[in-house]
């Protein structure tokens, strides 16, 4: 989580949500009911999230997008706009490079919050993400520098 005053982006927290081990429902119940609990501790105004990619393995998108979609049922239900980015914009907002490293994304992410150490990969995809929407955009639909993206596509790091 982050705050932002004008262009300046300061680090509030970062974690993760454990899911216990067991059936689907009830690990999905844990991810809403914490990030209910996060939303509730720490007021964000709005909430970006990483669009799911098509995965080598069906299931694990599947779960993936279930995942994300409890995220985003959290936020829509404390009435959070939501904003969602591609990893490619993600990492080509945060590095200058959309095909960037795990590790170049971590370092990017350190230098660009001030953070004494790397953080994890976890808190550095969902930290970038944070700062993309940042640098991008104050709303649904707008990114990459405040430029309109609604009914655009990404390809080869281009807008279309």
């Amino acid at each position: 989580m982050l705050d932002q005053a004008g262009q300046h982006l300061s680090y509030v927290t970062s974690g993760y949500i454990k899911a216990p081990r067991g059936e689907l429902p009830y690990r999905l119940k844990a991810i809403l009911d914490g990030l209910c609990e996060i939303i509730a501790s720490y007021h964000p105004e709005q909430v970006s999230v990483e669009k799911v990619f098509v995965n080598v393995n069906p299931q694990s998108t599947l779960l993936l997008g279930q995942a994300r979609g409890t995220a985003i049922c959290a936020a829509i239900s404390r009435n959070l706009p939501v904003a969602e980015y591609t990893a490619l914009q993600v990492k080509q907002a945060v590095v200058g490079n959309g095909h960037a490293n795990k590790e170049q994304v971590q370092e990017m992410v350190r230098r660009l919050l001030k953070l004494s150490g790397l953080p994890a990969a976890d808190s550095a995809d969902a930290l970038a993400c944070a700062i993309c929407h940042a640098h991008g955009g104050l709303g649904i639909g707008v990114g990459l520098g405040r430029m309109a993206t609604v009914g655009y596509r990404v390809r080869g790091g281009r807008l279309i």
